[in-house]
């Protein structure tokens, strides 16, 4: 049994799904792109499909919905004993829950909610669906960036909400960036955009083989490469947007370059 069976803390990525407006243009890219399998949407949860990698959960997809305001996107859900009591948390900190803690069946409970500067996220208290299956390797989830024009307002909501601790990442070139910590791990970042920068969002990293290779077939599939590829001392990573507009990152875990920078708490 990995450590993924056994459910996560809270405040810990466990889960992440996108929306789009064409469910058959969606799941066509993101096979042919990382290899997953969808199971046939359920009429009971929306159309929702479910990605698996060698048998195993990774991913949602989900079409959107009429009268949907959110563009398509990215959602990633931060694990929660209790989404009725995160979602007075995020009140109490200056957050919109948009979707009320609602029941899915027996997979769990979830809701939907903003920072005070806008990035969406979702929560999720698991039932039967504990959330990822596989994550940090070659066509599953790895990391995740919260995006902000508002990054005091993204370090002060989110470390009370979650049980986070914020470490400012030192940078030469002085990118504002921090890493939020559960127990001393890494579980989270936080980038800092002006105020002209991209809209906020929650960018969602998936691992792969090779950064260039997916970049290539990124733009063969209808996609696009908004940023990068880029060399880091975490991989070699670029940002991409799919045929559909939804934007999220691929990453080579193995392609590392240079040195980690320190950290220090924020």
């Amino acid at each position: 049994m990995s450590d993924l069976d056994e459910g996560f803390p809270t405040g810990a990525p466990c889960w992440a799904d996108a929306t789009v407006p064409d469910m058959t243009v969606g799941t066509h890219f993101y096979e042919r792109l990382f290899g997953w399998s969808f199971a046939a949407g359920s009429s009971e949860y929306g159309g929702y499909a479910t990605a698996s990698l060698d048998g195993r959960a990774v991913a949602g997809l989900a079409p959107c919905q009429a009268g949907q305001d959110a563009p398509p996107a990215w959602t990633l859900y931060l694990a929660s004993p209790d989404v009725a009591g995160t979602a007075e948390l995020v009140r109490e900190h200056g957050g919109r829950v948009l979707l009320e803690p609602m029941q899915v069946g027996e997979v769990g409970r979830m809701l939907i909610a903003t920072d005070p500067g806008g990035v969406l996220f979702g929560v999720w208290e698991a039932g039967a669906h504990r959330g990822f299956g596989r994550r940090d390797e070659p066509g599953a989830f790895c990391w995740a960036e919260v995006v902000t024009r508002d990054p005091a307002a993204a370090d002060a909501f989110f470390p009370a909400v979650f049980p986070f601790e914020a470490r400012r990442v030192e940078d030469p070139d002085g990118l504002d960036y921090q890493v939020y910590t559960l127990d001393g791990r890494p579980v989270l970042g936080r980038m800092a955009v002006p105020a002209d920068g991209p809209a906020p969002h929650v960018l969602v990293y998936v691992a792969v083989p090779d950064c260039d290779g997916a970049v290539e077939t990124v733009r063969q599939l209808g996609g696009r490469v908004a940023d990068g590829p880029v060399d880091s001392p975490f991989g070699r990573f670029a940002t991409v947007v799919d045929p559909q507009g939804v934007r999220f990152a691929v990453i080579d875990l193995s392609a590392v370059s240079g040195e980690p920078p320190a950290t220090h708490p924020a």
